[in-house]
C-alpha cells in the first residue's frame, strides 16, 4: 500500500547577493493510496518548489520526503510529472513523445509503440499520433504530455498547474476528463496517488479529495480541508451547495494571505 510522507521540509534559495531566500517553512503532509491531494495558494508560497521536491528534481534545504517507505534521494519512474509548459520536443510526434521514457527505460520498440498507443487512446488522441506538437492545439499537448507520464505507469502522479495555459473551457473538459483517467468511480486500490498543484479553488475542489492550502512565503500549511462533495463528479457538481459552501470556504482561507503575498511583493 503506497503512501507519501512530507516530514519537516524546507526550502532556502541562495541570492546573489549573499542572502537567501525562504520559499517553504516546516512542512508536513501524509497521502494515502488512491487519494487526490491538491495544494492552493497564493503566487511565491512555494507550491511548485514542494511538488519538485516531492518529484526528486530539487533537494530540500531540511527535512525529507518518504515515498512508499523510501526517502526520496532523486526522480523515479515511480512518481511521474507533468508540467505546465508541457516540456515536449517540437521535433517528435505524438506517438513518439509518449513512448519517450519508455525508450529511456529500454522497453522494447513494439511493446512500448502498444503501451504509448493505450494511453493515447486514452487521453482522446487517437489519429493524432504522428502530428507534431506545433500542429495541436495547447489541450492536446498537455493530453500527449499526461499520456506520455501515464505510460510509465507511475505510482504517483505530480502534477503542476497542468491546465493553467488552455482556455477555460478546455479547462474543464481536461478536468472532467483527468477524473475519468484516475478512476473517480473506483475503489482507491485501484487508482494512483494524486498530487496537483493549483492556483484555482474551483479546480481543486472538482478534483480532489481533501485541499492543502499555504500560507504566503515562507509557505507553510494553513489548512488541510476534507472535500464534502460526494463522488463520482460531473459538471453539474460545479452549482450544487455542497461546492459553493467549500469554495467560500476555502477562500475566506486564502483571502488574507493572498493580501500579504501582494504586499511582499510590494515590499520585495
Amino acid at each position: 500500500m503506497a503512501s507519501l510522507d512530507i516530514n519537516d521540509v524546507t526550502k532556502f534559495y541562495a541570492l546573489r547577493d549573499g542572502q537567501r531566500f525562504e520559499a517553504l517553512g516546516c512542512v508536513n503532509l501524509s497521502i494515502g493510496e488512491g487519494e487526490f491531494v491538491s495544494i492552493v495558494g497564493p503566487s511565491g508560497c512555494g507550491k511548485s518548489s514542494l511538488l519538485r521536491i516531492v518529484a526528486g528534481l530539487e533537494e530540500p534545504s531540511g527535512g525529507e520526503v518518504v515515498f512508499d517507505g523510501i526517502a526520496v534521494a532523486g526522480p523515479s519512474s515511480r512518481r511521474g510529472m507533468v508540467f505546465q509548459e508541457y516540456a515536449l520536443p517540437p521535433w517528435k510526434t505524438v506517438a513518439q513523445n509518449v513512448e519517450l521514457g519508455l525508450k529511456f527505460r529500454g522497453v522494447p520498440p513494439k511493446e512500448r509503440a502498444q503501451i504509448a498507443q493505450r494511453y493515447i487512446t486514452l487521453v482522446g488522441l487517437q489519429g493524432f499520433e504522428h502530428r507534431y506538437p506545433r500542429e495541436l492545439s495547447g489541450g492536446m499537448r498537455q493530453r500527449c504530455a499526461l499520456a506520455r507520464t501515464l505510460a510509465n505507469d507511475p505510482d504517483l502522479l505530480l502534477m503542476d498547474e497542468p491546465f493553467a495555459a488552455v482556455d477555460a473551457q478546455t479547462r474543464e473538459i481536461l478536468q472532467e476528463e483527468l477524473l475519468k483517467i484516475w478512476g473517480g468511480h473506483l475503489t482507491p486500490q485501484r487508482r494512483k496517488m494524486v498530487l496537483f498543484v493549483t492556483h484555482s479553488i474551483d479546480e481543486a475542489i472538482f478534483l480532489s479529495d481533501r485541499v492543502v492550502v499555504m500560507s504566503s512565503r515562507p509557505g507553510i500549511i494553513k489548512e488541510v480541508f476534507t472535500n464534502p462533495l460526494p463522488r463520482p463528479r460531473a459538471d453539474e457538481s460545479r452549482s450544487s451547495p455542497v461546492f459553493l459552501e467549500a469554495r467560500d470556504h476555502l477562500w475566506g482561507q486564502l483571502k488574507s494571505e493572498t493580501l500579504k503575498a501582494i504586499s511582499q511583493a510590494v515590499e520585495d
